[in-house]
Formats: structure tokens, C-alpha cells, sequence
């Protein structure tokens, strides 16, 4: 029988509740750098929240692929998944399928400039491939592949970018997702049509699920003894350095999702869960703590969909706020208000602060709602 690793819940837990830190600032204008991304290049503690998650799926995989051992039941329920985090991850773009026109009217959102891709359906994308590789690869060859997708995507960076490969004109992948997609089904946050969770980045961030597949997989097989940690320690090491080494000629990139990116990031992630190994099986240090974020991986889509709906939803109801320049009037949602009329007032000298303070208020929201679901033993299974 498997033991019981309480530190993966905590640290799937923990990756949740930033995920929906970082996605919900009170204003994306106001935001301190620790929660930001990083512009292009470069890696902030923000930037390891998603590859974090990346790895905990793999992890998560360790503990469920050997019962898939039967090819049937395998193809069966791993598809079946995938397409259901992908349809879940449509669902998130399209929703609440209406929005507010220049005139004020509630009109349906067109289908033809609909998103096709986001963080969900990376997940799916991600965790289908992965599957694969580790089903019919094991343990070796799911080792062997990751370094494959790693070095292959490189190598199509550099034989496919233009002059600066790893930057936003030069970079391969756009022109691919382009011709898969369409420039009106991408993001164009960048001010062109670029998509960070395309498909043409989306080796790299399978890779991540691998190595967290091994991971899980060397946990389980060898146990809670102080050799496994010191060597789970010793790779973490072995791997920031060597992500922090391939950065000079393949720099750390989130929104490309480079390799080296992949690599440093898993160290980070294997170095974290050591920590949170060390503190939770080791030396039993738990609490409130680590309560407090294992109820968040206890409904971890569901939690983090529903972070992302409910805005969405709110954003219909319209609050008055004031006039336009051109005597217009202005709304603002239910959120928004509380933004401004609360979070925005307990500390004016410095915004930041009441951006961080929503998104605290709003993280305790999600939880209350993940305890609850808990506590009623209601976990939402995708």
C-alpha cells in the first residue's frame, strides 16, 4: 500500500491559493514586483506559480498511472480528462458569453473571436501528452523523452527564430500558432497577436510534467527515509544550477516557455516540496498552516475555475462611478467597488498596498468556499 505524502496536498494546496493570488490583484495597475510577471526574460516569484502546478500534475500522476496499466481503460479516462479541463478552459474564455457594447447594450461575444487556448487547456494539453509518454515510456524512457522535448524545442528556436530567436518578433512559435489558430483566437496582451499558452510552446511545459511524474515516482518507491530527501535535495541543486547555466545562451523565458526556463523552475519546485517534506513528514510541524492549503488541492480545478468565473460573472452588474470626460457615464462591478471604496482606503499613501489586500480578501473568499466544500466532503473530480 502507498503511503501518504501530506506534503504534495500542501504543495498542490499552496500552488492553487497563488494561482488565484496573482490572477486577482484589486488593480493590475497597482501591483508590488514580486507579483508581477517578468516583462520578457527573467523569472519572478510569480513565474513559478504555473510550472509549479505543471510539476504537481506529474506528481499527482505518479499516485494514479499504475492503476491505467490497461490500455483501454487508460485511453478511455485520460482522454476523457484531458478534454474536459480543455472544454473547461473554452468554457472560462467564452463566459458569461455576453458583454456590455459601446451603447451600453448586453450583447452575445462572437464565437469567431473567441480564445482558444489559456491556462486550462495547457494543463489538458500538458497532462495528455504526459500521460502518454509515461504509460508507454516508464519510468526511463519518460526520463529520455523530457530531455528530447527540452533539447528538440531549443533546436527549433534557434533553426526556426529569426536573427533574436527568443525574442517577441523573432521567435518561431508565433507564426505557428498563427497558422493553427488565427490571430483572432489568440491573446494579444502584447499588442500583437501572441499566445503564451499556444501550442507551439507547449513541449517544454510537458517536459515539466514528466520530471514531475519522476518526481512522485522516486517518492513513492523509496519512502520517507532521510536518503530519499538528501538526493531529492541534491537534484533540486543540480537542477536550478543547470537551469541557471543553459539561461545564458537559452534564457529564462515564461512566456515562450523556454527550457531553461523548465529546468530551473523544476529545481525551484523539487527544493520547495524537500522544504515542505522536511517540515510536514519528517518533523510533523503542521497546523493551521498547512491546513489552510491543503483545503485549496482538495477542489484544485474547481476552486481555480470558480476563481475565475465569478469576476466574470459579477463584472455584468453595473455600479455607477461617476462620469467620462465627455460626460459619460462610468460603471463599476460589484468587485470593483469594494476595490475602490474599501481596499483602495486603508492604506491611499501606497496602492499597491490595497491591491494586495484585495486580493488577500479574495483568496479568503475562494477558501471559505474550498472549506465548505470540505467540510461536506464535496470534491468536484474532473
Amino acid at each position: 500500500m502507498k503511503e501518504r505524502f501530506y506534503s504534495l496536498d500542501v504543495f498542490r494546496g499552496a500552488t492553487v491559493a497563488l494561482m488565484i493570488l496573482v490572477n486577482n490583484p484589486g488593480s493590475w495597475a497597482n501591483i508590488y514586483p514580486p507579483l508581477k510577471h517578468a516583462p520578457w526574460h527573467g523569472c519572478t516569484p510569480t513565474d513559478l506559480v504555473f510550472p509549479f502546478f505543471l510539476f504537481a500534475v506529474g506528481n499527482a500522476m505518479a499516485f494514479v498511472m499504475p492503476g491505467l496499466a490497461n490500455h483501454g481503460v487508460f485511453w478511455k479516462k485520460v482522454t476523457k480528462r484531458a478534454l474536459l479541463i480543455f472544454a473547461i478552459g473554452l468554457f472560462l474564455n467564452w463566459f458569461p458569453f455576453v458583454k456590455y457594447n459601446a451603447d451600453g447594450a448586453l450583447v452575445a461575444k462572437q464565437l469567431a473571436n473567441l480564445r482558444i487556448f489559456g491556462v486550462l487547456q495547457r494543463i489538458a494539453v500538458c497532462y495528455f501528452f504526459a500521460a502518454i509518454i509515461v504509460h508507454y515510456l516508464k519510468w526511463w524512457g519518460t526520463f529520455i523523452m523530457a530531455i528530447c522535448l527540452l533539447t528538440g524545442y531549443w533546436l527549433l528556436c534557434l533553426l526556426y527564430g529569426a536573427a533574436d530567436p527568443y525574442s517577441l518578433p523573432g521567435w518561431f512559435g508565433t507564426s505557428v500558432d498563427l497558422a493553427l489558430l488565427g490571430a483572432k483566437h489568440m491573446y494579444s496582451g502584447e499588442g500583437i497577436a501572441f499566445d503564451p499558452e499556444g501550442l507551439a510552446s507547449v513541449l517544454a511545459p510537458i517536459a515539466q510534467v514528466c520530471f514531475g511524474y519522476l518526481v512522485g515516482h522516486y517518492i513513492i518507491n523509496k519512502g520517507k527515509t532521510t536518503a530519499m530527501l538528501s538526493r531529492l535535495v541534491g537534484v533540486g541543486v543540480i537542477l536550478v544550477l543547470c537551469g541557471i547555466a543553459w539561461s545564458f545562451v537559452f534564457p529564462l523565458n515564461k512566456k515562450i516557455w523556454t527550457s531553461s526556463y523548465t529546468v530551473y523552475t523544476t529545481g525551484l519546485a523539487i527544493l520547495v516540496l524537500s522544504v515542505l517534506m522536511y517540515t510536514i513528514e519528517f518533523k510533523k510541524w503542521t497546523g493551521a498552516w498547512s491546513r489552510f492549503f491543503d483545503v485549496f488541492g482538495k477542489n484544485a480545478l474547481f476552486i481555480f475555475t470558480l476563481s475565475g468565473l465569478l469576476p466574470r460573472l459579477l463584472n455584468l452588474i453595473r455600479i455607477p462611478n461617476g462620469t467620462a470626460s465627455d460626460g459619460a457615464l462610468k460603471f463599476v462591478s460589484p468587485f470593483g467597488w469594494f476595490y475602490q471604496n474599501v481596499c483602495a482606503k486603508a492604506f491611499p499613501a501606497d496602492p499597491r498596498f490595497g491591491s494586495l489586500l484585495y486580493a488577500l480578501i479574495f483568496i479568503a473568499l475562494m477558501w471559505s468556499i474550498a472549506w465548505y466544500l470540505n467540510k461536506k466532503k464535496i470534491y468536484v473530480k474532473v
